[in-house]
């Protein structure tokens, strides 16, 4: 048995939630923290990550609040082209590894002890050594509630012949010769990856059928570009959002006019998308994808047998000459059934999405929130869930908490110029230092406020109707 540890604060999870929440309450507090993750390093599913991921929003807030991650380079060539770059598996696995050690480590406040499962009530286990430890702890910081599945871990939902050539979407590199063709199973951002990585080394696009059991409504990357260059663009794209919200007669035409006013762009203009996961892209990408012509729509996959892919609503040929490649995982599947519960609840403090499409700001604001907030109403009233999205209605409910959230930060004074200094934030800087005399840029500021209240109100309408709907059925 190991010795007994004593911390104020016992941190579960090294990955991107975990390390932004205890780099903040590093920064705001005197605090010990003792950090258990089942990993070698700190990055959580980043160290399982396929050799060509990248990013798909700006380096520029990604990370922790205290280090900045992006090169400051716009990307000069390539499919993200005239945007910020977005770093890649590699550099974030060395950004993340650099923050544990000379920030944390070596201040001498905070242990760290990888490769170890965490089994409750202070207790974790060596996988190394097999010994335990037991924590005595005041606070208790469950960073694995958004763990999501990985391609190379998570266990597809569906059965696969012995035959079949499957692999998960990591083992692309490793492929020696050219297959009778390529199967891409899934219809989010990692099979949008395999299908550009095989696009970019030269692959004929009538080589590679894509099932993708839903399509998607993606979000145009030139919105979320946190820069003085890009400000029409991004934060133009906010003034769009909230006006085609208040002006929109259906929740249809909410996503229609959405569209339009491009916040929302999709790969294929004839189908209309029932999903929707928050993933980024860009224009280019777009044309890029738009390539492969031989996309099938028939449901999810129920088994791929030596000759023929089983769908939910039909079936495909195949061969075992094919590689079947899973970008299945999804974060639905990862914790879709795990039931939200409040941020901070007794000595429990449970991270979760207060912004949408932000797990790294919203980790940094428990933080903030824990470190300077007394009562655990306030802490949970500042700290309100934004639900993830799945379908493309998810929009509706996601969207509506994330400007009440915004709206109740903006009241009070101390959270409101903490955000503003936080660069996991954004966009909130930006905007806050217009030119009152740049008439373009106030012209935006207007739009934003006229419309904010009337986005609120008819996001609130079609969320009685989504309910009412959901009811009926």
């Amino acid at each position: 048995m190991g010795e007994v540890l004593k911390t104020d604060y016992l941190i579960i999870g090294s990955g991107l939630v975990g390390m932004a929440f205890a780099d903040t309450l590093f920064t705001e507090t005197d605090v010990n923290i003792i950090i258990v993750d089942r990993y070698a390093k700190p990055g959580g599913h980043w160290n399982m990550a396929y050799p060509f991921v990248t990013l798909h929003q700006p380096s520029a807030f990604f990370g922790v609040s205290s280090k900045e991650l992006s090169r400051g380079e716009i990307d000069r060539v390539g499919l993200n082209q005239g945007m910020g770059d977005l770093a890649t598996g590699d550099e974030i696995c060395a950004y993340f590894d650099d923050v544990m050690r000379t920030r944390f480590l070596a201040s001498g406040r905070v242990q760290y002890f990888p490769m170890c499962d965490y089994e409750g009530d202070g207790q974790f286990t060596s996988k190394l050594t097999g010994e335990k430890h037991t924590v005595i702890y005041d606070k208790l910081v469950d960073a694995t509630f958004m763990t999501i599945a990985v391609p190379s871990t998570h266990t597809p939902n569906f059965t696969i012949a012995a035959d079949v050539h499957f692999m998960p979407i990591n083992n692309l590199t490793s492929v020696c010769e050219k297959p009778a063709g390529y199967v891409i199973v899934g219809g989010g951002k990692t099979s949008i990856d395999a299908c550009l990585w095989l696009l970019g080394a030269g692959v004929d696009p009538d080589d590679i059928t894509w099932i993708r059991p839903r399509d998607a409504w993606l979000l145009d990357r030139a919105n979320t570009q946190p820069t003085e260059a890009f400000f029409h663009k991004s934060v133009g794209s906010i003034a769009e959002q909230y006006e085609a919200i208040g002006g929109a007669s259906s929740i249809e035409d909410m996503f229609d006019r959405l569209e339009k006013g491009g916040y929302l762009v999709r790969l294929d203009d004839d189908v209309r998308p029932s999903m929707f996961h928050a993933a980024t892209i860009s224009k280019a990408e777009i044309v890029q994808l738009q390539r492969i012509k031989n996309v099938v729509r028939k449901g999810q996959v129920r088994a791929i047998e030596s000759n023929r892919i089983i769908l939910a609503e039909g079936e495909i040929s195949t061969t075992t000459g094919h590689i079947h490649v899973d970008c299945s995982a999804s974060l639905e599947r990862s914790f879709g059934h795990k039931e939200p519960l409040p941020i901070f609840a007794g000595n429990c403090i449970t991270p979760q999405m207060t912004r949408a499409y932000q797990p790294a700001f919203s980790a940094s604001m428990a933080a903030f929130v824990e470190a300077n907030y007394e009562t655990e109403v306030d802490k949970n009233r500042l700290c309100a869930l934004v639900p993830l999205p799945n379908s493309d209605v998810d929009y509706i409910p996601m969207t509506l908490a994330m400007m009440m959230n915004q709206f109740n930060w903006s009241q009070d004074k101390s959270l409101r110029n903490w955000i503003r200094e936080n660069r996991l934030d954004g966009f909130t800087k930006l905007i806050s230092s217009v030119d009152k005399d740049d008439q373009q840029k106030m012209k935006i500021m207007q739009r934003i406020q006229n419309n904010a209240m009337p986005a609120i109100t008819k996001l609130q309408q079609f969320n009685v109707e989504l309910a009412q709907g959901a009811e009926n059925e």
